[in-house]
Parts: structure tokens; C-alpha cells; sequence
């Protein structure tokens, strides 16, 4: 037995979708004087976002092996929730497109759904190309090579198409000696490289360009333990040593440079926290290490440090408050959703945001010595010329960088690709005539006459809110939905209509289903199937139930269909009308002699708008694993390895009176599922029962009090689907 294998993903598992009812039959409703357990909120979001996910809500549709995996769950303003999801086929990543995020609330509606498109999957697992083939493929990219990643076997989405790679991040130089890192992905069955994206976007302690500041280390290292062990030191990746007070002010003193890098990070960190509601860079409560001394005009982010060189002319570091915030936003947008993408316009606006985070972190930390601005490096001196290296509020200043959305092409560098969005920002944090002593802002052709600002820290909020709905396909198109759901979310129509202002300000135009910024909610509805699959022999029938609920204005009609049987299986729905709120049976007949097979059935609700969900059926071809008879409640559900699951039907039940609860699991063969009987003890779940068997099948009995009772299912290897017998007193 192994009772500790219960992992991080079990700890963390939602509770209920609903307060469940006890055990069909076998124990009563809780009773109102009964306390319910915290987080009730959390549950009945994170409900709805999984359901929305399995039941292939719009954007989510996926095929029969493909699932969609939560990766992060993100607390925001007023009980929203931003549930990310990445796409899976046959229990391997997929990357390049079929990502989502499901925005919830405490209620358990869904708000709102983005998702990156993917082709359907169709293709062969078994790689040809040997992991360490492809791992000397991958380095070979490199002229030298500092470290690589153990090569994982992916499915990469290119031009429409899926191709079966292995992926590694090589971290080194090129031929032309600039750092690197390389996310490689080389095919699986030629040994080709299919895609090579660079992360690199090149571009109380005595600071240099912050003077005397108070920074957060250890007594003896440059060691931040309460930002999950960042650190700060020289090219060789050790902290620097010592004691406070740090460094002594010199402009290329590497130690005070680790003042100014560490300074500004922290403040950054303290900003995300304080005006967003946000963990960190990483949004885990730490960022990664940061070394300085780099002997080159450089300071760049490449997925597993920050590092920074010196100004063209030797005279300083390149550790000025806006320089590091803006390596460390590159950590913030690469551990978004969607992380970073492999277009220009996206690497454009993944610079953008450095540079946004950097002016939110100068304004946030209000330093005498760098006074808050909307330009990027002024205070480091890049190249000898004391001119900041892009403008904010007019781009068009340095370099002739686009000012607006139109100007982009395919081949705009990232740099310059910056220009639109952070034109964007400024408008919306400080309008286009703020007055103040504030730059006046232009606007691009067929915008409105003006703009008025809403602030820098809600402009933050907003486009924080916004890069937590950020997808792999994230454009400007996809940016101006996001920041407007994210406005009217947290503020109102006030701010909404004001980041719609400040896009058409730049040339972003409107986009089919924006949200509506007026005062009104506009009509919608949401869908989800329990289950959202089945199986069942020819001639017979399986059933599932469609949930409707209200997202926004008042209840209305949903009109139920369904599309894509195979011959010889109908669909019906009982009622075939349901008032948003409301659930409709719905029954899948399979007639005798209907071919074996995977069919994906689409199930249509038509109102005020029309939403679809997927249900897949199995006709003829697998069972779930039996064995648990004489149980009086069963449950099926299906887990990858490291995956978990709460039942009864991700929830919990009551039992009013003390007695044995039994459980029975049978998992599929070859897999090493575990069994966990847990009770709320008041303040937490606690285990009260274990079985932790190194087989696919466990048992469970135990005597307890009245109280509230949950299993939860772990696949600690292996994947497949489960089924789960339950008494209870």
C-alpha cells in the first residue's frame, strides 16, 4: 500500500459541482444547519469548465482520441475563473493549435470560451526516429549547445496537418555566436526538423540605476526563498555571495547590477500581486534566475533565465527597472495560456507585453531615480545615443516602428512589431490628450476623435485578465475579444467601451461576437453532456443527459437537435425544448447490425444563439472494466496517468448516520490505479481510507461518523477508463 502516492493534482482537486444529494437511496439530503465545505464557488466553476471541456462546448470540440487536459486554474475579480486546457491524442501533447481556456464564475456559468483551431488528428504514434536521433538532430541546430531537454513525443499542428515529433528545448549559440533557445521539433518518422522556434527575443542593496534600495535575499547569497528560490549571480549560474549591504553603486559593478536586476524583478512580482491578484511571473509565486555580466549589448529571456549585458559603449549595465520588467514579462506571457507563439505578430506582441509589464512595474515602484514613463530603456543607454530603445505613446518615434494596426505585415520585425499594441496600452491607460505634462497620443485613420484613459494599473488589470484567455493562435484580432470580456468582467461598460476605443484607435477592427460593452447583458446560453460519451452494443440504447444554463440576460428556449449519426442510430431528446436552466434526456438508440466503431454525434442548441457540444459514442468495440457488482451506486469515468478524479460525479455526498462505506474500483489492465476514501474534517478532505495497490483494481471499507464523504480516483500509471462501485450508510 501506498498512501502518499496521492500527488499535487489529487490535493488540489476541485470540490463539488453542486452540493450532491447522498448516494441514490442510501442517505439523506444535507440539512441546512450543516456546514458546507469552503470553495464551494471554485467548484461549481471548475465543474463547468470541465464539463464544458467534455462535452466539446464550440471551440472545444475534439475528437474520440483527443482530450483536453487542465493545466492551470486562475482565481480572478468578481468569482471568475480562467480554466486553461491543452489538447492531447492518444495521451501525447499537441502543440500549435487545439488549446483552450473556459472563463467561469462562483455560480457555475460559463462566461466565455476561447480556443485555438486544430484539424481533426488522424495519425500513426510509433515513431520511426529514435529519441536519441532526434535529440542530435535538435542539437545540431546549434553551434554550441549549453543544455537540451529529454526529447518528448508530440503531435505538431503545421499547415493543417498533424505530424508526429519529438520535441526538445536546446538552449545554447548560433553560428553568428547570439544566445539561444531553440524549441525544436523534429518529425518522428524522416528525422527532418519540422519547426524551430527561438524563445529568445533579443532585445537593501547599492544599484546603479536605482540608488539605494531595499531587496529581498538571503543573509549570505543573492537568494529570493519566498519567490520560489529566484536568484541572481554571474554567467555560471551560482548566486552571488556576500552580505547587506549589496553591491556598492558602480555602473558595472556585477553585484550591484544583481541589486538593480533583483529590485526591479521583486517590484514586479509585488505588482502582480497587489494590482492583479496574480502569483508571480510564473503564476506559481516564483520566476526564474537571472545572471548578469553578459559581454554583449543584450538582455534577453530564454525559458529558463533572464540574463543582461552591458550598453554598446561599456558605460553601464542593462539593468534598468523597465529592462528587467520587460525580460520578465516574456516569463509572464510564455507561462500564460497559449504560452508563446511562433508568428511575427505574435512575437510582436509578446514583446509588447515586456514592454507593457515594464512601464506597470515603473509605475508600481515609483522610483525618484526612474520616474514612470511609457518608453523602454532610456535609463540604460543601449547604444551610446541616451535615447530609449521604443516609444510607447507614439512608436512611430524610434525607428519608424508602425503606430498602428494596418502597417503590420508577415514580415514586420518583433521589435517593430511591438508598435500597435503598446500604442494600444497608452491610449487606454492615459487617453489620447492626458494633459499633466503626459505625451499626447496620435490616432490612426478611421479612429474615434479622442480617447480618455482609464488608469495604468486597470489598463493593467484588464490585459492581464485578457492574456489569461490567450490561446496558441493569439493575434491582435484575438486580443481585442479578450481585453473587452476581461473589462466588462472586472469593471463595466465604462472601461469596456474604453479598451474598444483605444483598439479602434489603432486599427483593430471589430470582431464577430465581441462582447457587448452597454449596460444590458446580451442573451446567451451554455450546454454540456453528463456523460459526454458512451458505449453500447448494436440494438441497444445509452443515454446522457444536456444541461442548459443562463450566461447572460434572462432565461430563454433552447431548441435541442442533434447531427452526424452514423446509419442506423437515432437521436432524440426528451423535451426537445428546454428553457436555458433546464435539462433534456437525451437517448442515443443503436439498431441491431450497426457497424463497430467511434462516432462523434454534435448536439445543437439553438436560442438566441446557437452552441454546440460533442457527445462520443462507441458502438460494439469496449467496455468499462466490471467486477464491482452488488455495489449500490456505480461510476464511470476515464484518467491519463497522473490524472485524478473526484466521485461521486466530481462531488461529494452526506451520509446522516454512522456506518461502513464501501468502494470498489476496477481499473483498466496494466494500469496502476488507487482508491482514496476521504472526510471533511472541518478545514480540509483527509484521507480516512486507502487502497494503494500496485494493480488497476482496489477496495475500500470503512466505519465513520455522519459527515461529509468523497472518493477520489488516481491514475498513478497508466490511462484508461475506470469503474467505481459505492455504498454507503
Amino acid at each position: 500500500m501506498h498512501p502518499t502516492r496521492l500527488t499535487a493534482t489529487v490535493a488540489a482537486l476541485a470540490l463539488s459541482a453542486s452540493l450532491a444529494t447522498a448516494l441514490a437511496g442510501t442517505a439523506s439530503a444535507v440539512p441546512q444547519a450543516q456546514p458546507v465545505p469552503p470553495g464551494h464557488g471554485k467548484s461549481l466553476a471548475l465543474a463547468a469548465a470541465d464539463g464544458a471541456a467534455a462535452s466539446g462546448l464550440d471551440e472545444l470540440r475534439h475528437g474520440a482520441d483527443e482530450d483536453l487536459v487542465r493545466t492551470s486554474v486562475t482565481p480572478w475579480a468578481n468569482g471568475l475563473y480562467y480554466t486553461s486546457y491543452e489538447r492531447t491524442y492518444r495521451g501525447l501533447p499537441v502543440v500549435g493549435g487545439g488549446d483552450a481556456v473556459v472563463v467561469t464564475d462562483s455560480t457555475g456559468r460559463v462566461r466565455e470560451v476561447t480556443g485555438a483551431p486544430a484539424p481533426a488528428i488522424r495519425l500513426s504514434t510509433k515513431a520511426k526516429v529514435t529519441a536519441d536521433a532526434a535529440l542530435a538532430t535538435a542539437r545540431a541546430q546549434l553551434a554550441s549547445v549549453e543544455s537540451a531537454s529529454a526529447p518528448e513525443l508530440t503531435v505538431l499542428l503545421k499547415g493543417g496537418k498533424a505530424v508526429l515529433t519529438w520535441h526538445t528545448l536546446v538552449i545554447g549559440r548560433t553560428a553568428k555566436d547570439a544566445p539561444s533557445s531553440l524549441d525544436t521539433y523534429v518529425d518522428a518518422r524522416t528525422g527532418a526538423v519540422a519547426r524551430a522556434t527561438d524563445k529568445i527575443l533579443h532585445a537593501d542593496g547599492r544599484g546603479y540605476h536605482n540608488g539605494n534600495v531595499t531587496i529581498d535575499t538571503a543573509t549570505s547569497s543573492m537568494t529570493d526563498t519566498s519567490r520560489g528560490g529566484f536568484k541572481c549571480g554571474g554567467q555560471n549560474g551560482s548566486a552571488y555571495t556576500g552580505s547587506s549591504p549589496w553591491g556598492n553603486n558602480g555602473a558595472n559593478d556585477l553585484v550591484t547590477a544583481c541589486v538593480d536586476i533583483m529590485y526591479a524583478a521583486q517590484k514586479e512580482h509585488s505588482m502582480l500581486k497587489e494590482w492583479f491578484g496574480y502569483n508571480g511571473q510564473n503564476g506559481q509565486g516564483g520566476m526564474v534566475p537571472a545572471r548578469a555580466g553578459l559581454n554583449e549589448v543584450n538582455a534577453y529571456y530564454d525559458g529558463t533565465k533572464t540574463t543582461y549585458g552591458r550598453a554598446q559603449t561599456g558605460s553601464n549595465q542593462l539593468t534598468g527597472i523597465d529592462v528587467v520588467a520587460h525580460e520578465y514579462g516574456h516569463e509572464i506571457f510564455d507561462r500564460t495560456p497559449g504560452s508563446a507563439g511562433s508568428s511575427n505578430e505574435n512575437g510582436g506582441m509578446n514583446e509588447s507585453t515586456g514592454d507593457i509589464f515594464g512601464a506597470l512595474t515603473e509605475h508600481y515602484a515609483n522610483n525618484p531615480n526612474d520616474t514612470p514613463d511609457y518608453t523602454v530603456g532610456e535609463k540604460v543607454n543601449f547604444f551610446g545615443d541616451g535615447k530609449p530603445i521604443r516609444n510607447m505613446y507614439n512608436p512611430s518615434l524610434v525607428g519608424n516602428d508602425p503606430n498602428c494596426y494596418p502597417q503590420l505585415t508577415s514580415g514586420t520585425e518583433v521589435h517593430a512589431a511591438a508598435g500597435p499594441q503598446n500604442h494600444w496600452f497608452y491610449l487606454l491607460a492615459e487617453g489620447s490628450n492626458p494633459g499633466g505634462g503626459k505625451p499626447s497620443s496620435p490616432i490612426c485613420s478611421g479612429g474615434p476623435s479622442s480617447v480618455t484613459g482609464i488608469g495604468i494599473q486597470k489598463a493593467g488589470k484588464v490585459f492581464m485578465g485578457a492574456l489569461l484567455m490567450k490561446t496558441s493562435s493569439w493575434n491582435h484580432l484575438a486580443a481585442r475579444k479578450a481585453t473587452l470580456t476581461s473589462a466588462k468582467n472586472t469593471y463595466g461598460s465604462v472601461e469596456c467601451n474604453a479598451v474598444k476605443a483605444a483598439w479602434n484607435a489603432v486599427g483593430v477592427p471589430a470582431q464577430s461576437g465581441e462582447t457587448d460593452c452597454g449596460g444590458t447583458t446580451t442573451p446567451d446560453f451554455s450546454l454540456a453532456l453528463n456523460p459526454s460519451s458512451g458505449s453500447v452494443q448494436a440494438g441497444a440504447s445509452v443515454t446522457s443527459t444536456v444541461n442548459t444554463s443562463t450566461t447572460g440576460g434572462s432565461a430563454q428556449t433552447v431548441q435541442l437537435s442533434a447531427s452526424g449519426a452514423p446509419s442506423g442510430v437515432t437521436v432524440s431528446f426528451s423535451p426537445t425544448s428546454v428553457t436555458s436552466g433546464s435539462s433534456s434526456t437525451m437517448t442515443v438508440q443503436v439498431a441491431a447490425g450497426t457497424a463497430n466503431g467511434t462516432y462523434p454525434i454534435t448536439v445543437t442548441g439553438t436560442g438566441s444563439a446557437t452552441h454546440t457540444v460533442t457527445y462520443q459514442l462507441t458502438v460494439g468495440t469496449t467496455t468499462p472494466p466490471t467486477g464491482c457488482s452488488g455495489a449500490e451506486n456505480t461510476y464511470q469515468g476515464t484518467l491519463t496517468s497522473g490524472q485524478a478524479q473526484a466521485q461521486p460525479d466530481g462531488s461529494y455526498y452526506y451520509s446522516a448516520t454512522a456506518g461502513t462505506h464501501t468502494g470498489c474500483l476496477r481499473g483498466p489492465a496494466g494500469a496502476d490505479f488507487d482508491l482514496y476514501l476521504q472526510k471533511w474534517n472541518g478545514s480540509a478532505w483527509a484521507d480516512v481510507a486507502v487502497g494503494g495497490t500496485a494493480s488497476a483494481d482496489e477496495n475500500t471499507s470503512y466505519y465513520g461518523t455522519a459527515g461529509y464523504y468523497r472518493y477520489v480516483v488516481h491514475a498513478y500509471s497508466g490511462s484508461g477508463t475506470y469503474t467505481l462501485g459505492l455504498s454507503a450508510p
